[in-house]
């Protein structure tokens, strides 16, 4: 009521590493290079993760206001591990091993960020025991709940310690919040169960409280606040297996000899063990999937929400087999089944749905050449938004609706903006994008856009148009071969936190 609001437009995909990737950079996927929480090589044919040091070659928010003397501080922003030098404070996001890491800049203030919060990067999985019903759930919300008051206070204890000209606090456990209990707040299904309701709701009543503490604080400082989300939420009702449609089309070929249930059978028990192996070869494909890339032509690799299909290109993959010369038509052809009559199905509510609802060319989706970015996919598949992709082929259906017990929550593109202050509009029903943020933020400041930003400055939320002047956009490093950030250890706990909320399998 006080300012201005309206939704945010996120991503394609509106996964949380491109979201908060484009919002600190101004720059949209194709420029940044950051699609989902992995990479795939197509030279090496390997997975890895994605961290700050695939960044090198882009200049962020944080890095721009320290050239211009402001001082930042970010807490628990998404794609900031490991921490890089800021002029302020940073303490870095939930891809972050575990305390023991490297996840403070300064360094010198990790201890006595540990003595006050133990847990400060939020790794802690959501709980399941098989007896522990109520308890456990009010546990896990419990858990979420405090994660509210440590950012908001931890943002406040350093802002009031090192100062600040630009603070940034992110509420990661609102979308795991939401990942776990979405079916407790969706309307059709909110009455079955009004206790664990009531208990999800009050957890959205504790973000509140921190959200307010911040407001005061940030009034008390003359500044203005900007609320956003890198993404929307909504239900998540089954999940689509595009390479068993690839492999009944005759495009993808599985390995003979009962591999298909053997890398099940390892996959199994490797979760029993409490263990995942999905980077225990360093990031070989061949072990996650039982494809005989030695006659496939097109394989999904990777999938985050979305599905990441790749051609098995001659002279790119050590495996490719298909000549440049039938690259076009295939991918022509792909997308065109893809979108067809074969990929329309019935949901359980009996509606007839489109299994994917966009497939893109990453090219043209992001406006870049396949040259200058050889490591994006040949097509983005957006599943229909009650779904997600797996990569991995269980079982002989297409799609495996999940049943009540298992629904859960996923990620939708329209998210929230909001923004409050100094100079800023009473104004409603505003239309943004994520990637507009960064350059609305440096106008707000009075500072030059750097010319290769590709969002606009969100000139509504101003009482007064602000004078918006370009600079031309100072070259970063590019980007050099270094090693793996994580160790193996390291690597497990973090694949298994995403698995835990539906971004990996």
């Amino acid at each position: 009521a006080a300012g201005a609001s309206g939704l945010l437009r996120s991503t394609v995909p509106p996964i949380t590493p491109a979201a908060w990737t484009t919002f600190l950079t101004g720059k949209n996927p194709g420029a940044h290079g950051i699609i989902d929480f992995e990479r795939y090589d197509v030279h090496s044919n390997k997975l890895s993760f994605n961290s700050t040091r695939c960044l090198d070659h882009v200049r962020n928010l944080w890095q721009i206001l320290g050239d211009q003397g402001l001082k930042v501080g970010s807490v628990n922003v998404p794609m900031t591990y490991p921490p890089i030098p800021v002029n302020g404070f940073l303490v870095s996001g939930f891809e972050t091993p575990g305390p023991e890491s490297d996840l403070v800049y300064p360094p010198a203030l990790k201890n006595a960020i540990l003595e006050r919060w133990p847990d400060p990067t939020l790794k802690a999985k959501w709980k399941r025991r098989t007896f522990g019903g109520e308890a456990v759930f009010r546990e896990n919300l419990d858990y979420i709940s405090r994660s509210f008051n440590q950012g908001a206070e931890m943002s406040m204890w350093l802002g009031e310690k090192h100062g600040w000209d630009v603070l940034m606090v992110v509420f990661k456990l609102l979308d795991n919040l939401q990942h776990k209990a979405w079916k407790y707040l969706d309307s059709r299904w909110s009455d079955r169960n009004p206790v664990r309701r009531n208990l999800a709701k009050q957890c959205f009543a504790e973000a509140d409280k921190a959200v307010g503490a911040l407001l005061d604080y940030a009034a008390s400082n003359d500044a203005a606040v900007l609320i956003v989300s890198d993404h929307g939420h909504g239900s998540l009702e089954g999940k689509v297996q595009p390479n068993l449609l690839l492999e009944r089309w005759g495009y993808l070929e599985l390995r003979g000899g009962g591999s298909q249930r053997a890398t099940r059978a390892r996959y199994v028990w490797d979760r029993l063990r409490g263990r995942t192996r999905r980077f225990g070869r360093t990031g070989d494909v061949l072990h996650d999937l039982a494809v005989d890339f030695s006659r496939t032509r097109g394989c999904v690799m990777h999938a985050g929400m979305a599905g990441f299909l790749y051609i098995n290109l001659q002279g790119r993959q050590p495996t490719g087999i298909v000549k440049p010369a039938d690259y076009e038509a295939l991918r022509d052809e792909l997308r065109a089944r893809l979108l067809g009559d074969e990929c329309r199905v019935r949901d359980p509510q009996g509606r007839d749905i489109r299994l994917f609802s966009e497939v893109h060319k990453s090219e043209e989706l992001y406006g870049c050449s396949r040259a200058d970015q050889p490591w994006l996919p040949d097509l983005i598949l957006t599943p229909h938004e009650s779904l997600a992709v797996v990569r991995k082929i269980r079982g002989r259906r297409v799609v495996r609706w999940l049943s009540y017990d298992r629904l859960e929550g996923t990620h939708r593109p329209d998210g929230v903006l909001i923004a409050t202050g100094p100079g800023i509009a009473r104004a409603a029903n505003i239309h943004a994008n994520i990637v507009d943020c960064a350059p609305t933020i440096l106008a707000m400041l009075g500072l030059r856009v750097p010319d290769d930003m590709q969002g606009r400055v969100i000139h509504e939320l101003f009482e007064r148009p602000p004078t918006i002047e370009y600079e031309e956009a100072r070259a970063a490093c590019r980007p050099v071969e270094k090693e793996e950030v994580y160790s193996a250890h390291e690597l497990r706990q973090v694949t298994e936190r995403l698995s835990d909320l539906g971004y990996l399998e």
